[in-house]
């Protein structure tokens, strides 16, 4: 299942700030949350316990289940390339993954829900499926009849564009589209992830 409660709650498990909004809370609470979450000591997690926490980090900041996480995995052992990488670049390359990279979105949760609600289309046709693999050379864009609402309307003017713009995408904010130009490789995705340590829990 996916997770559904609190958000922050997860940054201060995993130890680094998987949102933009996740930034500021944990400056002030850096620690695990719980009623011992300040005397818990991350370093003392075993070996599993960190390829586990790795593995979970990186579901949480795409926001998918367990279930999707095994499926993306058997689809990247599949591949030429590092399993790991291979990994990423499938994360990464979701609908809702992109429509969060070219700043349409606030965060992921938004992405997913923009997409699941019908306000994006691939190429001219309505997708609302987040899981959706994008493939280099597909345009994505806000739909017509969607412009008009606030969140896009932010979206327009940057609010919430990064300062970097992914090198595999080119963005028209001001259109409210992007287009996917190459697959992302790893070593532009920018994810707070080892995922060599994933790879480890999925091969134990």
């Amino acid at each position: 299942m996916r997770y559904t409660g609190p958000k922050v709650r997860l940054s201060r498990r995993a130890g680094v700030p998987l949102t933009r909004k996740a930034v500021r809370y944990f400056e002030q609470r850096p620690y695990p949350p719980g009623e011992h979450g300040r005397k818990t000591s991350r370093r003392t997690a075993g070996d599993y316990g960190l390829r586990q926490m790795e593995k979970q980090k990186l579901r949480w900041y795409y926001d998918v289940s367990e279930r999707q996480m095994r499926r993306y995995w058997a689809l990247a052992l599949r591949r030429p390339g590092r399993s790991g990488a291979e990994l990423v670049t499938l994360l990464e390359s979701r609908l809702a993954s992109l429509v969060l990279r070219a700043g349409l979105a606030p965060s992921i949760y938004a992405a997913r829900q923009y997409v699941t609600h019908g306000h994006i289309a691939v190429d001219g046709r309505k997708v609302d499926i987040p899981s959706y693999l994008v493939r280099p050379g597909q345009t994505v864009a806000v739909r017509e009849r969607s412009r008009g609402m606030q969140p896009f309307v932010a979206a327009a003017e940057g609010v919430y564009a990064d300062e970097i713009t992914a090198p595999y995408l080119e963005t028209d904010l001001r259109q409210l589209r992007f287009t996917l130009l190459a697959t992302p490789e790893r070593a532009q995705v920018r994810v707070p992830v080892d995922e060599q340590l994933v790879v480890e829990h999925y091969s134990r």
